[in-house]
Order: C-alpha cells, then sequence, then structure tokens
C-alpha cells in the first residue's frame, strides 16, 4: 500500500485544503487537524506563517479520490 502524497484536495477543503490534506497523508480525520491547529494557535508560535507556507508550496490535487 503506498502512502497517499502531500497535496492539498480539491474536496473536503474548509479554506485551502492544508489541513485536509495533512490529515490525507498521515492518515488523521481532517476534522482532528483542524482542531488540532486551532488549538496550537494558543501557543506562542509560527502556526500561522506555517499553514500560509504550506498553501503556498503544496500543489493541488491532479487526481485520484
Amino acid at each position: 500500500m503506498s502512502t497517499p502524497v502531500l497535496s492539498r484536495p480539491t474536496r473536503g477543503k474548509l479554506i485551502a485544503g492544508v489541513c485536509a490534506g495533512l490529515g490525507r497523508r498521515f492518515g488523521l480525520p481532517a476534522n482532528v487537524v483542524r482542531l488540532l491547529f486551532i488549538v496550537s494557535c494558543v501557543l506562542p508560535g509560527p502556526q500561522v506563517l506555517a499553514y500560509l507556507a504550506l498553501w503556498v508550496v503544496l500543489p493541488k490535487d491532479t487526481g485520484g479520490r
């Protein structure tokens, strides 16, 4: 079984698809990744900048699911 490629899906996304793509890649539900991201925003760090960078860097899903 192959590991899903890290990309932003065109379905199941809310804003940019970054959390949905990360969830698919690591085998987690997208809502769990979204919740972890929201909770992590309370902590100090560059979470929003990392999200924006992934939005720019991750390619859109070209097919598949």
